[in-house]
């Protein structure tokens, strides 16, 4: 198949449903070969089943493409590791990784407990982690060998990671961490020819669909489809394509018809004593700071 992915392999994480499933789809579409990896589990991470990727792998073979599934647990070692085995297996390569796997528990902080929060920092931070970091031994024995990639890294994250999410506390200090990881990921892995992003897309997921329900609702007959998963990924398929040279620790938000370039924190008004502050003289220049400085954005969901 031809496309700007022609001849290379990509690995998608949560690649059965949703948002991974339409990437997957995109990727082959434009002529990847595909490691389609899902555990199959409902929308609070419990169960399992190997139906969901096998089915996107059909999908994908039934038109012309290159696709392997895999069902591993990818916020283990093995099955990190065996993901990136899986595209070496199959295909003799892996010039890609998408993570994109997750799901929710929300609770209000008050009424969130301890499993609900590791449950969810576990498949959605760990979860990035441990592909990235496998995938980046890969890359780096391969510069090493001197067979510099030309590889790349799409990280998801969510405007509840960059803004905060009321009664998703523990998914938007997940999703604010992957943040963080892309950042650090890029400046370090740039010299193994690798560029790592991210992406916040708003899409209908199992995900959002009930959370957001008025938001994600499907528009009427014929009209655009704002809030579909495949509008997110043509954004995926370029960054994971080797046209998106050059492009690496950026964070992109991917809606509807838009993309924004997200330009993070950056410093605002300061002030400086030269020596150390009173917490009086802390607190009225902070005071001065703040009413020179913008206002912040509402968190999500905020009352």
């Amino acid at each position: 198949m031809s496309g700007i992915c022609a001849g290379r392999a990509v690995a998608v994480t949560g690649a059965g449903r949703g948002l991974g499933r339409a990437h997957a789809l995109a990727l082959a579409a434009e002529g990847a070969a595909v490691v389609v990896n899902d555990l199959g589990v409902t929308a609070d991470g419990s169960g399992a089943s190997a139906g969901p990727a096998q089915q996107v792998v059909e999908e994908i073979e039934a038109r012309g493409g290159r696709a392997v599934a895999h069902t591993g647990d990818i916020t283990t070692t093995g099955g990190a590791a065996s993901l990136v085995a899986a595209a070496l297996d199959s295909f003799g390569r892996l010039d890609a990784l998408v993570n994109n796997a997750g799901f929710l528990r929300d609770r209000m902080l008050v009424n969130l407990d301890e499993d609900g929060w590791d449950a969810v920092i576990r498949v959605h931070l760990k979860g990035h982690f441990l592909p990235l970091q496998h995938a980046a031994a890969h890359w780096r024995a391969e510069t090493r060998a001197g067979r510099t990639p030309d590889a790349r890294v799409v990280n998801t994250s969510s405007g509840a990671g960059l803004l905060g999410s009321v009664g998703q506390g523990n998914y938007s200090a997940a999703k604010a961490g992957i943040l963080g990881l892309t950042l650090v990921a890029a400046a370090e892995l740039g010299r193994y020819g690798v560029q790592v992003n991210a992406v916040a897309p708003a899409a209908r997921t199992r995900m959002t669909e009930r959370t957001f329900a008025e938001t994600m609702a499907a528009p009427a007959d014929g009209e655009f489809d704002a809030m579909a998963p495949g509008n997110v990924s043509p954004l995926v398929v370029w960054l994971a394509s080797a046209a998106s040279g050059g492009v690496t620790g950026r964070v992109f938000e991917a809606e509807a018809g838009r993309i924004t370039v997200m330009e993070g924190w950056r410093r605002g008004p300061t002030a400086d004593k030269g020596d150390r502050w009173t917490p009086a003289e802390a607190g009225e220049h902070a005071r001065r700071l703040l009413a020179a400085a913008g206002e912040p954005h509402p968190v999500y969901g905020a009352r």
